[in-house]
């Protein structure tokens, strides 16, 4: 669903706290490079952000000053630009009456925050209006049904995937065959999704989306090309983080760590996790890397806590070997938030934590099978425990 809404790939790195006592990090001078950013705001978007400070109520340019910024934070995944879409909604940030497109808007800068109870919420309202244009009724639909599916509400998200159908019939069909794949019907939903691109392209969202499910089938022929389609689209950060964790889960640290390092976005939180990773794989740990990496697990922390304890649990698990910790922030994390990749991680941290980690092992057992979900990845971590 995620690769549907092309939702915003920020992946905030917050949640409970790590046990770490890094220090804000405070430049001596003016002149200090803190970060260098992978791109620059043009001169138009710098023209159209001075016109709304000095007017801030011009609802047309602030919905385009919104848009531009989310577009930003979901291709480089920074969540300075998520301040910034808000800063442009702030007149009707509030509001239950704001126009629709800014209720939309609005509703996208929480789900990409993952404050997903306030952005269903606003979803809600605008469905509610019955003159809602068609649309924006749609991209609405859409949006609710994936904060659904990541927290694993599969008849919920069906519904609203059932209400699009008359409004956009590919990405409703896409949508219902994605939630097919994680309810028993895994083959028959592969089917239907290279169905979509017979005889044409591929579009990136979709060839991620069956990159994603044939990893799930255990598909390590298919699956490498899907992800190659997937980069053509732009090497947006989500796309490069999803290809390198299916590079590092098949030992292929290597071409993991170059993928990341030619990045125009090498800095991302969420690839620089990846990088401090397979340097740890292969043996090439860099200090100031892991400490980097560690101060903003911190940082995020600080600023949103109980957030996207995700990216927190494999920080500790693959780079710090803290099984327990990673236990404690993979539990928090699901009951957060419910996708393959995080069961995935629950299941690695309950391993790795011995018998501690045993009753977790068997709970999430219990609920995937009432899921119905498919996944090797699963099937071959719980071979390995057997053995």
């Amino acid at each position: 669903m995620q690769r549907l809404q092309a939702l915003l790939c920020t992946l905030l790195l917050a949640g409970p706290a790590l046990p770490v006592s890094a220090e804000t990090f405070v430049p001596k001078d003016d002149a200090e490079i803190v970060q260098r950013l992978p791109y620059r705001v043009d001169a138009a978007e710098r023209a159209r952000r001075a016109a709304l400070a000095r007017d801030p109520g011009q609802l047309p340019l602030a919905l385009a000053t919104a848009r531009s910024a989310l577009e930003r934070a979901r291709v480089h995944g920074d969540p300075r630009e998520l301040g910034a879409a808000q800063a442009a909604l702030a007149p009707w940030w509030t509001r239950a009456d704001a126009p629709a497109p800014a209720v939309l808007l609005r509703a996208r800068v929480l789900q990409a925050r993952h404050d997903f109870d306030l952005a269903l919420a606003d979803l809600r309202l605008l469905l509610a209006r019955p003159d809602l244009d068609d649309d924006i009724r749609a991209q609405a639909l859409l949006d609710a049904a994936g904060v659904h599916q990541l927290r694993a509400e599969l008849p919920a998200a069906r519904t609203l995937c059932e209400r699009l159908r008359p409004l956009a019939p590919l990405p409703a069909t896409a949508c219902l065959a994605e939630l097919d794949s994680l309810s028993g019907r895994a083959a028959d939903a592969a089917q239907t999704l290279a169905g979509l691109s017979a005889g044409r392209s591929v579009p990136p969202w979709l060839a991620l989306m069956r990159a994603e499910l044939a990893e799930r089938l255990g598909d390590s022929a298919r699956a490498p090309g899907l992800y190659q389609l997937a980069l053509a689209g732009g090497d947006e950060v989500y796309t490069q983080a999803a290809w390198a964790d299916w590079l590092l889960a098949h030992g292929r640290a290597a071409d993991a760590l170059a993928l990341l390092q030619r990045s125009a976005d090498a800095e991302a939180d969420a690839l620089l996790l990846r990088r401090v990773i397979a340097l740890r794989a292969l043996g090439r740990e860099s200090a100031t890397l892991t400490a980097q990496m560690r101060e903003r697990l911190a940082a995020a922390d600080r600023r949103e806590p109980g957030r996207h304890a995700r990216e927190q649990a494999r920080f500790a698990l693959d780079v710090e070997s803290q099984p327990r910790a990673a236990l404690r922030l993979a539990q928090a994390n699901w009951a957060f938030q419910r996708e393959p990749a995080d069961a995935v991680l629950l299941l690695r941290a309950a391993l790795a934590a011995g018998r501690e980690g045993d009753a977790v092992r068997m709970q999430l057992a219990r609920q995937l099978q009432a899921l119905g979900w498919q996944d090797a990845r699963l099937t071959a971590l719980d071979r390995s425990f057997a053995s």
